[in-house]
């Protein structure tokens, strides 16, 4: 495995739409662990392969419960009830901001060896799935965020920095990549 350089804001591989896949593969399975060593050494919760330069509908997420590779993600369902909470990115060092989302989804894709994959996740991995297919779309938190701000003390995570999210604070901060 090896950590891949992250693309910072404004690169133009950001705001792409990314392609699907079409085949998962032994290099799509590298990539996907690769993700996982870079998200893991830049202390995230979550990360699409744009923001390494990729331009695939692949990401992961891990927040804390152990890594989830999702190869062609579609959310399939967005529950009615949503949460403001504080989200940052690895893209976009240093910066915070509120956006909302819903609590509860459905994702739908492939797993890491291309079989069918149906998640359904809550609250913070919710959040997470959001965020990273948000990437995959040229999407970036701070297009749906309200008081984007500079990260401050006031923004870190109460829990053990293990459980943060693509370097940035989390808790309430949800730092996607």
């Amino acid at each position: 495995m090896a950590t891949l350089d992250i693309k910072f804001v404004p690169d133009p591989v950001l705001r792409r739409k990314a392609r699907p896949v079409s085949q998962v593969d032994a290099r799509i399975q590298r990539l996907l662990d690769d993700m996982l060593e870079t998200m893991y050494a830049s202390q995230g919760v979550g990360l699409a392969a744009p923001q390494v330069g990729i331009s695939q509908r692949v990401i992961v997420v891990d927040i804390g419960e152990g890594p989830i590779r999702v190869v062609n993600p579609k959310l399939t369902l967005l529950g009615d009830e949503e949460e403001l909470a504080t989200e940052g990115c690895l893209s976009i060092p240093g910066v915070v901001g509120d956006v909302w989302r819903s609590l509860r989804i459905s994702v739908r894709g492939l797993d890491e060896q291309g079989r069918p994959l149906k998640l359904q996740a809550e609250g913070f991995l919710a959040r997470a799935f959001q965020h990273e297919v948000d990437h995959l779309d040229g999407v970036l938190f701070v297009d749906k965020a309200s008081d984007i701000r500079p990260v401050t003390t006031e923004d870190e995570p109460e829990e053990p920095a293990e459980d943060l999210e693509e370097g940035a604070p989390r808790a309430q901060t949800a730092r996607s990549a």
